[in-house]
């Protein structure tokens, strides 16, 4: 009797364990390559492809991949320099029944089996932009539903994809979301004021977050001066990754704001403040920069 106690014990304990640290979802296969060097090949953009069963990116930076793993900002990981530069594709199965929102913990375990990624966290003020509306309220009009997208399954494909050159910047967000800058105007479909705020972050030259409390996708537009449009996107270029010489970086002034967006944002009924804010930061102690083999 003594010995069924203690085995009845030992499972009870065992099973308590395992309930307190479920085992991460994993790729069935991930095959993780250098992206070819230089800039992507005329008609093809960086990003990720996730089709219910296969996760397909291209021309991420790492530092791309783990924000996405650990669903952080760019500026929320702190780390070598060359996690920002150097590039990789990766090709991977999801296991059969799993959504893509569980691949985020799916890639946060394949970095850190393939990379050895091993990281802590902590508590930094950052200097933000809050993104607010403005006493009037907003100036513009939520996109009305659209039967077609609300029909859609969640495991049908989903393209998120991203490209850039001195001609303006566009990104696909998938599900009717998308953003396109370019010839000095800003122009969001289905965006919700979240997703602003990531995007704005891009041009500018710290982070903003969404202070909004607004929910709903809008369309709209505003232009830009040219040479607040310049500096946004040697900005964007510098996100990205992209190695720009010092005569263009000096272009851009530190601490510089484009003027007007600030002002052309105000006429939508939204205004960027700046202030100081505790944010997550995810500081990475060990990194492979050649990841274990296929």
């Amino acid at each position: 009797m003594v010995i069924r106690n203690i085995s009845l014990a030992i499972v009870l304990s065992v099973t308590a364990l395992a309930a307190q640290n479920p085992v991460r979802p994993a790729f069935d296969v991930a095959s993780i390559r250098p992206s070819p060097a230089g800039a992507p090949p005329q008609g093809v953009v960086g990003g990720a492809r996730i089709d219910g069963s296969q996760l397909r990116t291209s021309y991420m930076t790492l530092k791309d991949y783990i924000a996405m793993a650990y669903r952080l900002k760019l500026y929320q990981i702190s780390g070598p320099d060359w996690v920002g530069t150097e590039r990789f594709d990766v090709a991977a199965t999801l296991p059969e029944g799993t959504l893509p929102a569980q691949t985020p913990d799916m890639m946060q375990r394949l970095l850190e089996e393939r990379f050895q990624l091993n990281s802590h966290r902590e508590q930094k003020d950052f200097p933000v932009y809050a993104l607010e509306v403005i006493k009037g309220g907003l100036k513009i009009t939520e996109a009305p539903p659209d039967p077609e997208l609300e029909k859609v399954d969640a495991r049908a494909p989903q393209a998120f994809t991203g490209g850039g050159s001195s001609q303006g910047v566009s990104i696909n967000l998938g599900r009717g979301s998308s953003v396109s800058f370019g010839n000095n105007k800003f122009e969001a479909k289905r965006l919700n004021m979240t997703t602003l705020a990531a995007t704005l972050e891009r041009f500018l030259d710290r982070p903003v977050v969404d202070m909004t409390d607004v929910k709903g996708n809008y369309d709209f537009s505003f232009d830009v001066t040219a040479e607040d449009y310049r500096a946004m996107l040697i900005r964007s270029a510098v996100v990205a990754g992209v190695i720009l010489p010092p005569d263009i970086l000096r272009l851009v002034e530190a601490g510089s704001s484009p003027t007007s967006l600030f002002d052309a944002l105000e006429r939508l009924g939204l205004r960027l403040v700046a202030r100081k804010a505790p944010l997550d930061l995810l500081v990475i102690d060990k990194v492979l920069k050649t990841p274990t083999e296929n």
